[in-house]
């Protein structure tokens, strides 16, 4: 018994200090976004005062003309990227797990390499390609960058869970004549929610916070993301560090919202993988 609360204190010791790890340089952040300049250089770890509180980089930040504009954009972009890696990406799994085809193992082991081989290696590719097929600066060349970037671990996972479901229940649906769709559809993917919740979050925080693909697909102030519309605020010899900050804070709640919003299913997810 001594030894097992033993393991147990490591255990807990172990997470909290991951814990304050991970949390710590955001909640850095979002205190001394709160706090006037002088605060920030002379007291970064203490936490915002009556004499420092400050919220003069919100209202910068607001009162920029196309800050919303990079909101927006960045909406459009992360879910438009989501929605479509989930949904092909789910019809993949369904294809390569359920039907065996001629091929169809070179192809999950093509798939299994995006997955191995980051996508930033062929930066100098994609661009030349954006450029040939005229979606440079376009939201359109993100979004494509970002399905393909999110394909393979998608399918990867998403394989995992269907294989994971009873074949009775598609033999049933097939005695009854349902056709292969509608049992994709009101089958199998109502059965992949928790899985569907891990991938949607594993999607999401890498397409919020990319800085590379805005950078060099995107020139003009009409395509800027957030991350990437934060960089006005950085100068050469000057940077406003409370409008960084205050933009960074606001960056980061779409993220927890929809890290809130998926809580649950995403533990299901991530349970139900470990103990496969």
């Amino acid at each position: 018994m001594p030894r097992q609360r033993v393991q147990t204190f490591g255990v807990h010791a172990i997470l909290i200090a991951y814990s304050a790890i991970a949390l710590g340089p955001i909640l850095l952040v979002v205190m001394n976004s709160f706090k006037a300049r002088n605060a920030i250089f002379g007291a970064p770890l203490a936490p915002p005062s009556g004499q420092t509180f400050s919220l003069v980089g919100y209202a910068k930040v607001l009162s920029a003309s196309h800050v919303g504009l990079y909101f927006s954009n960045s909406i459009v972009v992360t879910l438009v990227s989501m929605f479509l890696v989930l949904l092909f990406g789910a019809m993949a799994a369904w294809a390569l797990t359920e039907y065996q085809f001629r091929g169809s193992t070179p192809l999950a082991l093509f798939l299994a390499i995006g997955v191995m081989v980051p996508i930033r290696l062929g930066s100098v590719a994609i661009l030349t390609m954006m450029r040939s097929a005229g979606l440079n600066d376009t939201l359109i060349a993100l979004i494509l960058v970002y399905v393909a970037q999110g394909l393979p671990m998608s399918i990867f996972i998403l394989s995992e869970f269907i294989q994971q479901i009873p074949k009775d229940l598609r033999d049933a649906a097939r005695c009854d004549g349902v056709p292969e769709t509608r049992i994709f559809f009101e089958v199998i993917a109502p059965l992949l929610r928790p899985a569907i919740a891990t991938v949607a979050v594993f999607t999401v925080v890498p397409i919020w916070n990319d800085l590379w693909f805005p950078l060099i697909l995107t020139s003009s102030d009409s395509t800027h993301t957030i991350t990437f519309g934060v960089q006005q605020f950085l100068g050469q010899y000057i940077t406003d560090w409370n409008a960084v900050l205050a933009a960074l804070s606001l960056a980061i709640l779409p993220v927890i919202a929809i890290y809130v919003i998926f809580s649950r299913q995403l533990i299901s997810g991530l349970t139900a993988g470990a103990v496969k």
